[in-house]
């Protein structure tokens, strides 16, 4: 349609049309026979409202889209189409590592491809946006959130925001892409205690150095929605943040396209204690800037009350009406409402070899190599090797966001093994947690699901025994241990990080018999591993490696593919150490260099400072060397750029793909700055034996930093640039930037 037929259809709209086109409503209300009428009493929403409702929450599939998309458009007066939004956060059902692991891939370009690839499943299966990219910075381990983030680093993360919109959104025009809505808006990664739903409290330096930028480049790359975080920020609820939401969002970044709470997340501004009821609610969301109101009574129950009494200017309405009309115009929705979808190209486009290949070749970069003793790694097929663990067998691989994934379709650790040793010994040894307590309070299992996870006494002891019979006929023990997958996710915060105890005591069991073991770990989080990495030989960190896993797995330990992923979070050595995140601030009395000795500088007295495995941490089989570092000046200008040339060499007979990382400290500035920020990586192939230049181009605007106003600013002085593996192992030279 052309803007003036959308202009027109709009005029032409009741003031029931524009609000049920602000009315988002979950899968339960709509069914291929009938409306639900349970779900509608439920939310206290009318029949006209479902009837009216614009768009569809995990709607998916292509019959049912199809069959839901008629019976609404049927009963729609202009007959306007639905939008069918769904999480599509890390796969539809070709499932890829978990964002954590994407993030340890640092590979851009495949990652945009495996986004472009999942775009065009859901897009098949019906689907039109995807709640994806998840951006936000994620420096706390116990937030269990942390899976769908990138990491914790403000730079890697906007990096990964423009690829992965990029990837959702480049096939739209052939309906095989998808809207990619961006989130969660503002710094939900901040929460305070790592506990879900908590608040965020900010200064306005460290909102726009480290927590806005990410959202800001999905909105560069042009993303096309935006979702708003559940959050408060600064003592305002972020779902009726006006600054937030209209001065950043749409004057100062000027985004155009829709603005979507999260689920229910209007409604909870009463929770919130920042308004009264649900009127009030629906008034203050929508004078923020948030154009849909997901799964909640607000727009439905109170917008037309508000116009009629002359509370709400109906043009608010009409803005956000536009931008959802606009919006399926563009997918092409009124020509085609069904968005090219059929159950025929769903079939040809899902699982196919190719996307599997890609899904196992990023499941591979993912994989960080934590420990390799005596470079144990990589085995060889004909040495005695047991399997063991709960996730040995298992095929819950994929993680808890990925809710359209299917187990059945998943390579497991003991599948991808035995490609190798045939005969491979393997058994579970214990469960993946035995806390009966943790379980229930995770609100999700019932008792009869709790009591299936959990083995009686008599069968742990019999799976115990088992283990270790097996592990004593064994040279080397492949541990396949790590969390359950509601340990992770929304609504999974936790303040103990280590393995379970159960898991724990198995590994204590196995390393008393003197077997050299390999740990693999399924997470979904960093992990303490101060009281299990010196009794293991290799870490393998795995995370929630989706559909391919055991191959991925597999191809790493007996060096198909040699191990090329790097943290992206800090590994800390105590759950207490958390927040913990490599870019903090100086302080006046930093544990090392400090005027003061012994007591009084800044540390824990009963663990180690740092992390364990830092941010950008990770070893690969054979070893690269950092030779020099050489500047091309070392006095420059905001005008002049600068060339950092790293000389690498390859001391290995493993070809090695080396992640060369950038950083940079600001010596002194009117706001104190990190102790160190990352500001350029690059991915290289270090062949055999043989030396290698890697050249980095800094210029000035790499070099500004955000004040207590949220001005960006560049200051003449002195700056430390630094390269190396890792954010801890690095070379140094100094620069003057002068005026």
């Amino acid at each position: 349609m052309r803007q003036k037929e959308i202009t027109s259809l709009l005029n032409d709209m009741s003031l029931e049309e524009k609000i049920g086109q602000l009315v988002q409503l979950s899968g339960e209300f709509f069914s291929a026979n009938d409306i639900s009428l349970g779900p509608i009493q439920k939310l206290g929403i009318s029949q006209q409202i479902v009837n009216l409702a614009g768009s569809a929450l995990n709607v998916v599939g292509a019959r049912v889209t199809r069959e839901v998309q008629k019976k609404q458009m049927q009963m729609q007066p202009h007959h306007i189409p639905m939008l069918f939004m769904s999480d599509i956060i890390y796969g539809y059902k070709t499932i890829l590592p978990i964002p954590l692991g994407l993030g340890a891939t640092w590979d851009l370009d495949k990652v945009e491809k495996a986004f472009s690839n999942a775009a065009a499943e859901a897009a098949a299966a019906g689907n039109h946006v995807a709640f994806a990219p998840m951006v936000d910075v994620a420096r706390d381990a116990r937030w269990g959130r942390i899976l769908e983030s990138p990491g914790e680093d403000p730079f890697l993360n906007a990096k990964f925001a423009q690829f992965m919109v990029n990837g959702l959104q480049k096939n739209i025009s052939n309906k095989c892409g998808q809207i990619a809505c961006v989130k969660h808006f503002a710094a939900y990664g901040a929460v305070e205690g790592g506990k879900e739903y908590n608040s965020v409290d900010l200064s306005l330096s460290n909102l726009y150095q480290n927590y806005l930028p990410p959202y800001k480049a999905a909105v560069k790359a042009g993303c096309g929605m935006v979702m708003t975080s559940l959050t408060s920020l600064n003592g305002v609820p972020v779902t009726a943040n006006k600054e937030l939401l209209t001065d950043i969002l749409r004057k100062k970044w000027g985004f155009t396209g829709i603005v979507i709470s999260d689920y229910a997340s209007i409604y909870e501004l009463i929770k919130h204690g920042f308004v009264s009821d649900e009127v009030q609610a629906g008034k203050a969301a929508l004078e923020a800037g948030v154009d849909i109101d997901m799964k909640s009574p607000c727009y439905a129950n109170g917008l037309k009350d508000l116009v009629t009494d002359g509370r709400l200017d109906e043009n608010k309405i009409n803005q956000a009406v536009l931008r959802i009309l606009n919006l399926k115009n563009k997918l092409g929705l009124f020509e085609d409402p069904f968005f090219g979808a059929s159950e025929e190209k769903e079939n040809e486009c899902i699982l196919t070899v190719e996307k599997r290949g890609l899904a196992r070749q990023l499941s591979e970069e993912a994989i960080v190599l934590l420990k390799n003793k005596n470079n144990i790694l990589p085995l060889k097929q004909d040495q005695n090797i047991a399997l063991i663990g709960p996730y040995a067998k298992k095929g819950t691989l994929i993680g808890m966001w990925a809710i359209h994934g299917s187990t059945a379709d998943t390579v497991t650790i003991s599948e991808g093994l035995k490609k190798y040793i045939p005969n491979l010994k393997v058994c579970s040894g214990t469960d993946l947690q035995r806390d009966r307590k943790l379980l229930d309070n995770l609100g999700f299992l019932s008792k009869e699901d709790i009591a299936k996870n959990i083995a009686s006494e008599d069968e742990e002891l019999k799976n115990n025994q088992e283990a270790l019979k097996v592990a004593a006929s064994s040279d080397i023990v492949i541990m396949a241990m790590g969390e359950e997958t509601y340990e992770d996710g929304e609504a999974s915060s936790k303040t103990d990080l280590r393995l379970a105890q159960n898991q724990r005591n198995l590994i204590d069991q196995i390393a008393k018999l003197g077997k050299k073991i390999i740990l693999v770990l399924i997470n979904g989080r960093p992990l303490v591993l101060s009281d299990v990495a010196d009794k293991v030989d290799a870490i393998v960190e795995a995370w929630f490696p989706g559909t391919e896993g055991g191959n991925a797995i597999a191809n790493v330990i007996f060096g198909k593919y040699n191990p090329s992923g790097r943290l992206t979070v800090d590994f800390p050595y105590a759950s207490g150490a958390e927040p913990l995140y490599y870019n903090h601030l100086a302080t006046g009395r930093p544990e090392n260099g400090s005027q003061h000795i012994g007591r009084f500088v800044s540390k824990y007295i009963d663990c180690p400072q740092g992390a364990l495995y830092p941010f950008g941490f990770g070893l690969s089989y054979g070893k690269v060397k950092y030779n020099s570092m050489e500047l091309s000046a070392s006095r420059i200008t905001v005008s002049d750029q600068l060339k950092v040339t790293v000389n690498l060499e390859n001391q290995s007979d493993f070809t090695i793909n080396e992640t060369v990382q950038l950083y940079i400290h600001d010596e002194v500035a009117s706001v104190v700055q990190p102790v160190k920020r990352l500001i350029d990586f690059k991915k290289v192939e270090l062949k055999p034996r043989k030396l290698v230049k890697v050249i980095f181009k800094v210029t000035s605007n790499q070099l500004t930093f955000f004040d207590n106003h949220g001005n960006e600013k560049i200051e003449p002085g002195r700056f430390a640039i630094m390269a190396g593996p890792n954010s801890r192992d690095l070379i140094s030279k100094e620069i003057d930037l002068i005026g």
